[in-house]
């Protein structure tokens, strides 16, 4: 029983490292290419910076929101993990 326990455990720290890392990884590339497209916008038409800044950021608020909740999510199982209770019966 204990070793089913830490394999749970194991696959569940596994688990974790893929979902925070990729998800960091994932919300680096989308701010990299957001920000280069907002630049190149605004190089081409200076005169919806103001527009456009604020839709950046919206966007960047959402993408680091899927981020956090990937994070959230992540935590949860690696806390409060819901597999260890099924084995406990």
């Amino acid at each position: 029983m204990e070793q089913f326990i830490a394999l749970v455990q194991a696959y569940t720290a596994l688990g974790v490292g893929i979902i925070i890392g990729l998800g960091a990884i994932g919300a680096c590339i989308g701010i990299g290419i957001m920000g280069s497209k907002f630049l190149e916008s605004a190089a081409r038409q200076p005169e919806l910076v103001p527009m456009l800044q604020g839709r950046m950021f919206l966007l960047a608020g959402l993408i680091d929101a899927a981020f956090l909740i990937g994070v959230a999510i992540a935590m949860f199982f690696a806390f409060a993990n819901p597999l260890l209770s099924k084995l406990a019966h």
